[in-house]
């Protein structure tokens, strides 16, 4: 943040929280985009690529899944050589970044990222984008046939995956990529790297490295957009949770006075204050009934995932707090962080005002949405048991309608119709869920 108090973020930090979030799919193995960065940089020192090259090799590696929300489309991209259906993340992560001006130069190597070498070379696009496309499957590859080795026996397992990827040269990767790859491999230090003790100081080194590029305050805005996409795509029941409530929480920030700039950053709060459940697991966000209380606590640990994700961010730490204490109380009882009062800011409690009321409008798996009276009566008793702030609450007491027309879809700053146009409107099943 700069001293005039306007909102720039270095792009390679929120492509490390992109990576971050997005490998939390994973669940117990939340590296791999770093890895696939790590793998992809190594191979393109041995090809003798520029600094920008590699820096570009590695930020790609940590994007290139970003189109991944559920864990069955994780598994089935890792129980598989060659999923039928592995063009569907490559689409939506198309779309995603193509929109985005920053980003767009991954965009079309993102598409390609698991297209046969065979077809690939045939393929109207740049050789640069050819390249950086089958280096991506290669290196992908390469950790998926080493995952359940590492922190095990990959020095012992690393002859027979160089022996898998050598019988898909030509075929589906480039042998010059293959040949690159068997030299790097030779050293023991390039697989004792990737284990996940290695891999995050790596990935951290890397970080510190600007990109020369600073988003401002919109661009912050925009890429939050897509990522609450990505967010949302991890249930067909919280599709546009994000975006609704940021939309809530900008209209309640704006009624109760405060700056635009301040409403800006607390829309953004809204757009990743879910971030976290990324590492949830789909059949808890699915359940069709109350959960357990084993299942609650593995919920209770989204926010606090969400905090981790934004806090390393220059810039974003005072909106990483107020998106991570969505779920804290008055009187001390919500959790992860039990904060003081004085340090549950203004900020933050409008967003778990918004965060209530539009969950409550929203559809459930246990249950349908509400009607507007039965929501007040509720916010209403969460202020009676010092859950949610009166002098917040009491704004939306004030334009009830207006609250819950946003909540349910009313696009007061366009961010629905920006979704909409950055997707198209075709149907992927139980893989991601279009807007409508």
């Amino acid at each position: 943040m700069n001293n005039s108090g306007s909102l720039t973020i270095d792009l390679r930090q929120m492509i490390l929280a992109i990576e971050t979030a997005v490998s939390l799919v994973g669940m117990n193995d939340t590296n791999h985009g770093k890895r696939v960065g790590y793998i992809a940089a190594q191979i393109g020192n041995e090809l003798g690529l520029s600094d920008n090259s590699l820096q570009y090799a590695f930020d790609f590696g940590l994007l290139h899944d970003c189109g991944v929300s559920s864990e069955q489309m994780h598994a089935n991209l890792v129980n598989f050589f060659d999923w039928e259906d592995s063009h569907i993340h490559c689409d939506i992560g198309y779309h995603l970044l193509n929109a985005f001006a920053p980003l767009k130069k991954f965009a079309l190597p993102l598409l390609h990222h698991h297209t046969a070498w065979q077809t690939l070379r045939e393929k109207s696009i740049s050789e640069h984008d050819k390249r950086m496309a089958n280096l991506i499957f290669l290196s992908d590859r390469v950790d998926v046939f080493a995952a359940a080795h590492y922190e095990r026996d990959i020095l012992l397992a690393r002859q027979q995956i160089c022996q898998m990827i050598d019988s898909h040269s030509g075929r589906y990767f480039d042998p010059e990529l293959v040949a690159a790859f068997q030299r790097v491999a030779d050293c023991e230090s390039f697989w004792i790297a990737l284990e996940d003790r290695h891999i995050t100081r790596y990935t951290w080194d890397m970080g510190k490295i600007a990109s020369h590029q600073q988003l401002s305050l919109a661009e912050v805005k925009q890429l939050s957009l897509i990522i609450s996409y990505i967010v949302d795509q991890k249930s067909p029941f919280t599709a546009q949770h994000s975006v609704k409530v940021a939309d809530v929480a900008k209209f309640i920030a704006t009624q109760y006075g405060l700056s635009q700039q301040q409403c800006d950053k607390i829309e953004i709060a809204g757009l990743l204050h879910d971030i976290g459940k990324l590492h949830t697991p789909d059949s808890i966000l699915d359940k069709p009934g109350p959960l357990d209380d084993a299942e609650r606590a593995v919920m209770n640990q989204h926010s606090y995932e969400t905090y981790e994700i934004l806090r390393h961010i220059d810039g974003m730490q005072e909106i990483a707090r107020w998106a991570a204490y969505h779920h804290e109380g008055i009187n001390n009882a919500g959790y992860p962080f039990h904060p003081s009062e004085r340090d549950f800011s203004t900020e933050a409690r409008i967003i778990a005002v918004a965060d209530v009321f539009q969950a409550l409008v929203q559809d459930r798996p246990y249950r349908p949405g509400m009607d507007l009276s039965r929501v007040l009566d509720i916010v209403s008793g969460f202020v009676d048991k010092g859950k949610l702030d009166k002098q917040i609450v009491q704004i939306v007491l004030q334009q009830p309608e207006r609250c819950y027309e946003i909540a349910r879809g009313a696009d007061p700053n366009a961010n629905l119709e920006y979704l909409n146009q950055l997707m198209p409107r075709q149907n992927y099943q139980q893989h991601w869920t279009p807007l409508m």
